[in-house]
């Protein structure tokens, strides 16, 4: 029943503000200049580029850093990898083993990851000795 007195609370106040054609803060309605959208009408950044140098940069790296070996490895890549690739693992400052407890908890309830519990444990164990502060090899 709450439902419908939003609904009709919400069209009332639409009906309200499509009559009154003078909303507060707007200053002037359907004046705006001319171009072409997508256009970027700014002037090009100024440079010390020389006009004959040569500049080139270097590919960007297309590969997933490899996670480290050792128990549980199999199960990150069967579950976590289903929503995400092992780079977010890998590309995290080392973090405190209650938080990586607390990250796959977070997949679980927040995310919706499928995984049992028994799994969980053993993602997290893995993840706990191999990318913490004390167990993360560089």
């Amino acid at each position: 029943m709450k439902r419908y007195y939003w609904m009709l609370l919400v069209l009332l106040g639409v009906w309200v503000v499509a009559q009154d054609s003078s909303l507060p803060g707007l200053k002037e309605e359907g004046n705006y200049t001319q171009g072409t959208l997508g256009q970027v009408l700014q002037p090009l950044p100024v440079t010390n580029a020389q006009p004959d140098g040569v500049y080139s940069v270097g590919a960007w790296p297309q590969y997933t850093p490899e996670l480290a070996d050792g128990p549980g490895k199999e199960l990150v890549q069967s579950y976590c990898q289903v929503c995400h690739s092992s780079t977010y693992i890998t590309m995290q400052p080392p973090l405190p083993a209650a938080t990586w407890d607390a990250e796959v908890q977070k997949m679980i309830k927040t995310f919706g990851a499928q995984i049992p519990d028994d799994a969980a444990q053993q993602i997290t164990a893995y993840l706990q000795a191999h990318y913490t502060p004390e167990t993360r090899k560089q």
